[in-house]
């Protein structure tokens, strides 16, 4: 067994999380919301975000607007809707469940 792909499918499992999270705080552009994600350290590529914000767009948690750019064309701006409000909520719930979970585990 391989530390880096348990790793992996780890982040994998939290990004959905993450970016409702950033988009909870404002919209945001795509390349924003990478850039947001590495400086928390959770590496993340075009080819795995747009996919996922598709997916989420799609499944109404999220919403975008376009917005002028004055560095080129126009930039699509996405935000959480308010079933996406409500979907992070229970997220959260589900997040602090695990983490005590685990604290619980590692502590005792």
């Amino acid at each position: 067994m391989n530390v880096d792909n348990v790793k992996s499918q780890m982040r994998k499992g939290m990004l959905e999380y993450c970016i409702l999270l950033l988009l909870h705080k404002e919209p945001l552009y795509a390349s924003d919301i990478i850039l947001k994600l590495k400086e928390a350290r959770l590496i993340v590529v075009e080819g795995t975000l747009y996919p996922l914000l598709t997916r989420l767009k799609n499944d109404e948690l999220l919403s975008y607007e376009w917005v002028e750019s004055t560095q080129g064309p126009p930039r699509k701006y996405y935000r959480l809707t308010p079933q996406g409000e409500t979907f992070l909520s229970g997220l959260e719930n589900a997040w602090d469940e695990l983490s005590d979970t685990v604290n619980h585990l590692r502590n005792n």
